[in-house]
């Protein structure tokens, strides 16, 4: 059985919904019966390479809203995380172009790596790293075993970035205008970070092949923001 999902670093509910996902999997019993794949979708591609300010002033902003309603906000998403067993520190998260992230993440899974997407995630919500910073990058390819060599190519070029860009026009294709958004098995869609209970549901009846009918639907974030 497989399960694709299209997915940004910067997605609080991305990095929460891949968990669940993960947990539904194995409430399940179905580990070692399911392959991931994670396809690219970047919520600002034109975002700069450099932290032009903290995330309480750049969400209160971008919502309209007080700096205390976004601080409630954010908190709220970040404890949805640790319900999830993550160090959730969205609130001082350094929002940055995550180009180059999934650039080198289509390098991980060209050699069958999956270790280098988890350690983006947990670099960015709970470590809070720079995510457009080429010496973090270097370093998470590192721990993920990625070759130095394929890395620098990678940093040095504009490789992958091709393949990037069509993950997005498939999803745009699709209707997709928010993220996550998983498919299981070509046939059955979840839209957003739908609760663990509710996706093992979709997971049993696609591994049983019986026909589901439309999509579930939860928490995104698209271009516009982030639902709540």
């Amino acid at each position: 059985m497989k399960v694709t999902y299209w997915s940004d670093y910067a997605c609080p509910y991305c990095y929460i919904g891949e968990t669940r996902l993960k947990n539904a999997i194995a409430a399940t019993g179905l580990e070692g019966e399911v392959e991931i794949e994670m396809k690219a979708f970047e919520l600002n591609p034109d975002a700069p390479y450099e932290v032009v300010g903290p995330t309480l002033d750049r969400f209160a902003t971008k919502y309209g809203l007080s700096k205390e309603a976004a601080a409630e906000r954010i908190e709220g998403i970040s404890k949805m995380g640790r319900d999830e067993g993550i160090d959730f520190n969205y609130a001082t998260t350094l929002n940055t172009n995550m180009l180059d992230a999934h650039r080198l993440t289509k390098l991980a899974h060209e050699l069958g790596n999956t270790q280098f997407e988890e350690l983006c995630y947990e670099a960015y919500f709970v470590k809070n790293e720079v995510m457009a910073d080429h010496d973090v990058l270097r370093r998470l390819a590192a721990e993920a075993d990625l070759p130095q060599a394929d890395v620098e190519r990678v940093l040095a070029s504009d490789e992958y970035e091709t393949a990037v860009r069509a993950d997005e026009r498939e999803a745009y294709a699709m209707g997709v205008h928010a993220v996550p958004f998983f498919v299981v098995n070509n046939k059955y869609a979840i839209s957003g970070c739908y609760p663990t209970d509710e996706m093992a549901r979709v997971l049993e009846k696609a591994h049983g092949e019986a026909l589901v009918e439309g999509a579930a639907q939860g928490a995104t974030c698209g271009a516009g923001g982030c639902t709540f």
